[in-house]
């Protein structure tokens, strides 16, 4: 288990690939358990021996942890002085490479990543190869282990401490692999056992665990039960479905949407107030994505997308977010809309959205009527309930606009409010700087509404689903 609250702690990743080699001259299942359990313990005394190498990834930082051969450092080195070896991007040194850089601020200047490699050659002669030809019908298993180990280390840890942790790891983990894979062995076939990270509610933080690659979250319920009851969680949200995987703050996204813009803001600052946030990963949907013009008429879909990216990165649904034909002909399918909307221009509201969760995911919503804007300000108290037992994103739709709410900071004593908005007529590129410095990812006060219009509010629930 690796906890990652502290500012004062880095987080040392080490990943690479090890491979699963073994020959299996009978089928009989107890004898082929036996041989792989064999080369496991094989793989396990390699991490163990002189030949394991960490490489410091973007860096010359090169170590033997077995042998205490230490490139460039020394065995006392502090981890955090790592940092200063680790080479800048063209990208981050705007065209210019340098050969050291600074530590930056936030999580992803604490996480330092390790390539786990094995030296082949030898210092001493080799013997000459001898070949021999046997003829027999075997089976040969392959396989490669995605290695992949976090540890967590403070101030005060040297270089020397760590690498023994890691080492640690990596064998707790081939352990874990070994029971994975002979659990879930099926005859001759092997499923590559997978390790994923998973950022549990604190104190429990960062925790790894290993599931076998191509067995879907739900035949795997009873591990993830005995799971929840390790770590004593509760059975009504998934914790360790596959879409729960914690992604590192330096790893982008590969479809290309940002994740969590809010999460770089200040907080507003009120009178005895808290503040109510949005649970979980969303992704952010905005006009002119994906290669569609909705510039004008597209903001109620992209808020709906916005939502169903939130059920989708929290483990609660498997489906990929809608396209706008998708949603149109989904309330076509529930008999709200004519034929002829599918491909339309035509612009959805609060109850098209709650429509469109119920029929596509399965989510049921709540609606909100406010008879103008300026009613908003008392509904402090329902919008901070909102995400403390639910958590989900809000759409919010009144005259001809659609936002989304993110949370809010209310006051209990003196009725005062402010709304985390994220908004969906923003039209340019992923740009999280000029997102945020603009406002279209912000906290907006009580004039930000329309104060003589109507707003309907779409509250989706959570589902109490394990």
């Amino acid at each position: 288990m690796v906890i990652v609250d502290s500012d004062t702690s880095t987080i040392f990743r080490v990943r690479g690939p090890l491979e699963l080699r073994c020959q299996l001259d009978s089928t009989n299942g107890l004898l082929m358990q036996k041989v792989i359990s064999r080369t496991f313990e094989t793989l396990r005394s390699e991490v163990k021996s002189e030949s394991c190498v960490l490489v410091l990834c973007d860096s010359p930082v090169i170590i033997w942890p077995n042998k205490g051969v230490y490139e460039e450092i020394t065995p006392d080195t502090p981890c955090e002085d790592l940092h200063q070896w680790i080479q800048i991007d063209e990208q981050e040194s705007g065209g210019k490479r340098s050969g050291k850089r600074k530590g930056k601020k936030g999580l992803s200047a604490n996480v330092i990543n390790l390539r786990l490699m094995m030296e082949v050659t030898k210092p001493r002669p080799l013997p000459a190869p001898v070949l021999r030809k046997t003829t027999q019908k075997s089976n040969f298993l392959t396989a490669s282990l995605p290695m992949d180990c976090v540890v967590r280390t403070s101030s005060s840890d040297t270089i020397k401490d760590t690498c023994t942790q890691l080492l640690e790891a990596l064998t707790q983990q081939l352990c874990e692999m070994e029971k994975a894979t002979l659990q879930h062995m099926r005859g001759t076939t092997l499923l590559v056992p997978e390790p994923l990270h998973f950022y549990l509610p604190e104190p429990k933080g960062l925790v790894t665990v290993v599931f076998p690659a191509g067995v879907s979250d739900g035949d795997l319920e009873t591990q993830r039960k005995e799971l929840h009851r390790q770590f004593e969680l509760p059975d009504d949200r998934p914790y360790f479905k596959r879409a729960n995987a914690y992604h590192f703050p330096n790893e982008p996204y590969k479809d290309g949407y940002l994740r969590n813009p809010h999460m770089i803001l200040t907080h507003p600052t009120l009178e005895n107030g808290k503040v109510y946030l949005v649970q979980g990963i969303y992704s952010y949907h905005h006009y002119m994505q994906d290669r569609v013009d909705d510039n004008g008429w597209g903001c109620a879909y992209r808020s709906l997308q916005t939502i169903c990216s939130w059920f989708q990165q929290q483990g609660y649904v498997e489906r990929s977010v809608p396209s706008h034909k998708e949603i149109q002909q989904a309330l076509v399918d529930v008999g709200d809309k004519q034929a002829s909307f599918v491909g339309s221009r035509q612009w959805i509201g609060s109850i098209e959205v709650q429509a469109v969760l119920s029929h596509l995911l399965g989510i049921t919503s709540k609606i909100m009527f406010v008879s103008q804007g300026s009613e908003l300000a008392s509904k402090g108290r329902e919008l901070a309930n909102h995400f403390v037992t639910e958590g989900t994103p809000i759409m919010i739709g009144g005259g001809v606009l659609a936002h989304t709410i993110l949370g809010v900071t209310w006051s209990e004593t003196t009725g005062q409010i402010r709304y985390l908005i994220l908004d969906p007529h923003y039209t340019g590129a992923e740009d999280l700087q000029v997102i945020t410095d603009k406002g279209w990812c912000g906290w907006k006060g009580p004039d930000f509404w329309d104060q003589t219009a109507y707003y309907n509010l779409c509250l989706p629930q959570r589902p109490r689903i394990f």
